[in-house]
């Protein structure tokens, strides 16, 4: 049950209208109960009743029936007239307003439906009957139930019955629905997102076929087409006068047309623009068309004669304009993805900032190895002998001799940065 848009709600236009003084109110109401079932009672005692009260009224077998008051006052006459209903033929009574007795009686007989459908689902199984149980409604003093099936054909239910009337304790009764109607009954959400239409604002089922969806030039398959009731969907048939009414304009029976050039052959139709795609044979470019030219053009080649010039239509790209305001947006609150671009413009700051403090690094990291390598060449120079420079004396005045030294050690020498002096004179 929905709030907004529900077939069963009724909005009371009357109901602020002032009334004549000697005005005696109509004396029927309409109340409705689960499902889609409404029915029009009277109300002999004339009790103040009011939309979406709860009452007793008289069902068509012994007992009572409780549901709610849809329809009050003159707006009951209206729909009697709608439905083409005799207001003397309704005999029907309402007994009274509800009492707390009642209405737990009431929920008790609602509570024991759910479970009642499960149980009657298996006794079908058991005994083979090709049908499906899909909604149990029992009446609101708990004396009878009503179950509602689907079957493809007639079901000799009898044994059923027989089972159920012992496990229940309740007379029984069956009614066949069909597909629609089990949807209609059951609710759901369809593929577009919204409730069933059916269960919310539709009352009446038309026949859909497939030549709604030709027309309409969709995809014939039938895993998309159908609705939850396994037939075709319903909202196939909305928007099928629109198509006709402009498919009129169409030329049918035009796959090609003959030019100088070639033959064209059509690759796509907009009925709503009145333009038709042609395109020759090796060539990936569709040349437009409009219907007008398309019907002359075909004019000429049962005359025999083909135009040197196709006339294609120059079909101009429109900008798009900035849009305007005609208040000045402080906040920026106008544009959905106003919190995606900040976050943007957060992350690429994010990202400068780690690229700039990563390159400091890395260039003072490398400022101590560039000293340490201008250290080891200064050494280096430093360390180097000089020609003809001889060993240290030995103290006798005379010089000795100077001692080889492995590569290794002169290398280390060299990097030690270690002076080597001349000899002193005698």
């Amino acid at each position: 049950m929905t709030s907004g848009c529900n077939k069963l709600d009724v909005y009371d236009w009357l109901a602020d209208m002032d009334m004549p003084t000697n005005y005696k109110p109509f004396n029927i109401v309409e109340v409705r109960f689960k499902g889609s079932r409404k029915d029009f009672y009277v109300n002999p005692d004339n009790l103040y009743l009011e939309m979406g009260e709860m009452v007793a009224v008289e069902p068509n077998t012994g007992g009572y029936d409780i549901g709610h008051v849809s329809m009050t006052g003159e707006l009951v006459r209206l729909q009697l007239k709608k439905n083409n209903v005799d207001p003397s033929a309704v005999s029907k009574k309402v007994y009274r307003k509800v009492t707390d007795a009642d209405i737990k009686k009431w929920q008790a007989a609602k509570d024991l439906e759910w479970e009642t459908m499960h149980k009657a689902r298996k006794m079908a199984l058991d005994l083979g009957l090709s049908m499906k149980i899909s909604d149990v409604d029992f009446q609101g003093d708990k004396s009878k139930a009503t179950f509602y099936y689907t079957a493809d054909g007639r079901v000799d239910f009898r044994e059923l019955i027989k089972r159920m009337a012992e496990a229940f304790r309740v007379r029984i009764e069956m009614r066949q629905i069909g597909m629609r109607q089990e949807a209609s009954r059951l609710g759901g959400i369809g593929s577009c997102g919204r409730e069933l239409c059916c269960s919310t604002w539709l009352t009446d089922f038309k026949t859909v076929s497939t030549s709604a969806a030709r027309y309409q030039n969709l995809s014939l398959n039938t895993l998309k087409l159908a609705g939850q009731c396994g037939k075709l969907k319903c909202c196939l048939n909305y928007e099928l006068d629109s198509y006709m009414d402009a498919l009129k304009d169409i030329p049918n029976n035009i796959e090609r047309i003959e030019t100088q050039k070639g033959t064209a052959f059509l690759q796509k139709t907009d009925i709503f623009k009145k333009l038709m795609w042609f395109s020759y044979p090796g060539e990936e470019n569709w040349i437009p068309l409009t219907t007008d030219r398309v019907k002359e053009i075909h004019q000429l080649n049962k005359e025999g004669v083909r135009p040197d010039d196709i006339g294609a239509v120059v079909i101009e790209t429109v900008e798009e304009k900035p849009v305007s305001y005609d208040y000045e947006n402080v906040v920026g609150q106008d544009s959905l993805t106003r919190l995606d671009e900040r976050n943007k413009k957060k992350k690429r700051s994010n990202k400068s900032k780690r690229k700039g403090g990563g390159k400091k690094e890395t260039k003072e990291a490398a400022a101590p190895e560039a000293s340490g390598r201008e250290a080891k060449v200064s050494g280096q120079k430093q360390a180097a002998p000089k020609q003809g420079a001889e060993a240290p004396g030995t103290g006798n005045g005379k010089p000795a001799k100077a001692r080889k030294r492995s590569p290794g050690r002169q290398r280390k020498g060299k990097a030690g940065g270690q002076q080597q002096t001349k000899p002193q004179d005698g």
